[in-house]
């Protein structure tokens, strides 16, 4: 019987990113996907237009049924989409303590809308940092953790090793951003490990998805930090490449992926 990792994230139509994105990864590395959705929104591959943010005691509902009949062997934490939904969060995370647990903060979308309250951001990072295996930002998203800017691989040193001092948990922040060749950059609390990519000229849609759901499959299957941080880079870096348009925007990553186990 496959392993059961749970997604819990938002819902984009176009697949190219959020809860079924996840699945797709989790299907692809080998494991059984489940999920619990936050909100569902109304975009495209150009722009998000319209969240709308499922009730928290929906949110918790929908965990209470699915734990009664299956059981999760790692968690993924995506897109929130409002305050309120940190509470059954930190509810979910307690009750499975121990496994892998994978937090990609979603704070906005490519095109500027907020997927999460800025003023709930402390409270986020307060809250999930308890349970997380490793906290995987992109430079935004780390620049408004720690409300100062992210734009160089010195600013990355600094901010993963902020977040870590803070927070207590390994943080994997991704550069692919940066003006130069993309570079993720792993802080373990102890060591820096830098994974460089060549510059891909595309824009993919839900990178940041992919990865933390591939970094969690590669912990699961009980690879090191380090080591599953790295295999998930070179798995994004490859799916980036090889995305493909579905409509007039950002493109998408296509399935299946090879990849070694």
């Amino acid at each position: 019987m496959k392993k059961n990792l749970l997604s819990i994230a938002g819902v984009d139509p176009t697949a190219g990113a959020g809860i079924f994105l996840d699945l797709k990864v989790f299907q692809n590395l080998g494991f059984h996907g489940i999920g619990l959705v936050t909100s569902v929104t109304s975009q495209n591959t150009q722009c998000v237009k319209q969240i709308h943010c499922l009730p928290s005691e929906f949110l918790w509902s929908q965990y209470q049924t699915l734990h009664e009949d299956v059981e999760i062997s790692g968690i993924k934490i995506g897109m929130l989409g409002c305050q309120a939904n940190i509470q059954p969060i930190e509810r979910i995370l307690a009750a499975n303590s121990g496994i892998p647990v994978v937090v990609d903060p979603v704070f906005k979308s490519s095109s500027g809308m907020w997927l999460l309250e800025r003023k709930a951001i402390p409270e986020f990072m307060e809250k999930v940092s308890k349970y997380a295996f490793i906290l995987t930002p992109n430079l935004e998203e780390a620049a408004l953790i720690l409300g100062k800017r992210v734009e160089n691989l010195k600013q990355m040193k600094e901010a993963v090793k902020k977040i870590y001092t803070t927070y207590h948990i390994p943080c994997l922040l991704t550069g692919g951003h940066l003006k130069e060749n993309p570079t993720d950059l792993l802080y373990n609390g102890k060591d820096f490990l830098c994974f460089k990519n060549e510059k891909v000229d595309k824009k993919v849609h839900g990178t940041g998805c992919f990865l933390s759901s591939a970094l969690l499959c590669f912990l699961v299957k009980g690879l090191s930090i380090e080591k599953a941080a790295f295999a998930a880079n070179q798995l994004t870096n490859k799916a980036i490449i090889n995305a493909s348009p579905t409509g007039h925007g950002q493109q998408v990553i296509t399935f299946p992926l090879e990849h070694q186990s």
